[in-house]
């Protein structure tokens, strides 16, 4: 075999997981827009999130003729509801910080998730970072702040709902490290089944005593949380976690910084919401940063 194909088929390996994430980024970006069509709060819309999206992935957990490894011990089923306890404190911090700060400054220091996803994993799992890697996750980060309308979108906020929103990021990246440890032992469903099931009991109780209306009142709300359920969570979050067992977390989560692109494109699309100069150059330099962070693993 030449040297040519060798490379060719080393590389084939990686290419369809980064498909598969760039389509989970995708799935997840249209969240927000379903949140904000949503007839109910903020945390009852999160809770329809995860327990309707059980409905999909059961069925194809069920169909599935091998499920792989089952949990041998407490501990693994201890292991297998983590990421779902984590992605309910994420969500809820979330919807909270935007009732208490800027929607502008929630979603930036949301966005802080790969930062923390980088920093846990070169600390606590002594992973590799390339100043490559770096340099993109500088510039993905800088595209999501000109996106949402440069550093002066920073001065609206409240202190208490920033923090909020940068706890959030703290949580989703423990949710990404979660699933990305889960992935070398257990099956993309078998985890998608578990966490979230976990994650809809540790929201429900939340979304009753903050909101106490849970239940949408026309077709329409039905269809807002349905979408929101399959598509974010039963379709953008399985193919993440189905991508998590070939590419690093640092990584995956960097790609997911596709999200606030895609949802400005959308607002676009259905809400009629404009794209101006500074969104179309934020989105540009998000994507230029995914690019340089993909070289380094291209040059690993």
């Amino acid at each position: 075999m030449s040297q040519a194909a060798s490379t060719a088929s080393e590389a084939s390996p990686s290419r369809f997981p980064l498909a598969v994430l760039l389509l989970g980024g995708a799935a997840i970006g249209g969240s927000p827009i379903f949140v904000r069509l949503s007839e109910v709060g903020p945390m009852a819309t999160a809770f329809w999130r995860v327990a309707l999206a059980l409905i999909p992935i059961f069925i194809v957990s069920m169909l599935k003729k091998d499920a792989g490894p089952k949990p041998q011990s407490l501990s693994d089923y201890g292991l297998l509801i983590l990421p779902g306890v984590m992605l309910s404190l994420d969500l809820a911090a979330w919807h909270l910080s935007i009732t208490m700060t800027s929607v502008a400054n929630a979603t930036l220091l949301a966005n802080l998730a790969p930062v923390f996803v980088t920093v846990i994993g070169f600390l606590f799992f002594k992973a590799r970072i390339s100043g490559v890697f770096m340099g993109g996750l500088a510039l993905a980060l800088a595209g999501v702040v000109i996106l949402k309308g440069g550093p002066a979108a920073l001065g609206n906020g409240d202190l208490h709902g920033d923090g909020l929103a940068m706890i959030a990021a703290f949580f989703y990246a423990c949710y990404i490290l979660a699933l990305g440890s889960l992935r070398s032992r257990f099956d993309t469903m078998r985890i998608m089944l578990w966490s979230t099931a976990s994650a809809a009991v540790c929201i429900f109780p939340v979304a009753l005593l903050f909101e106490g209306h849970m239940l949408p009142l026309s077709v329409y709300g039905w269809s807002m949380v349905f979408g929101l359920a399959f598509i974010s969570h039963a379709g953008g979050q399985v193919a993440i976690t189905y991508a998590l067992a070939y590419l690093p977390a640092a990584f995956s989560s960097l790609t997911l910084l596709l999200q606030p692109v895609v949802a400005a494109i959308l607002a676009w699309a259905l809400l009629g919401e404009a794209i101006g100069t500074m969104q179309a150059l934020g989105g540009a330099v998000v994507l230029a940063g995914i690019m340089v962070a993909r070289m380094s693993r291209a040059s690993a």
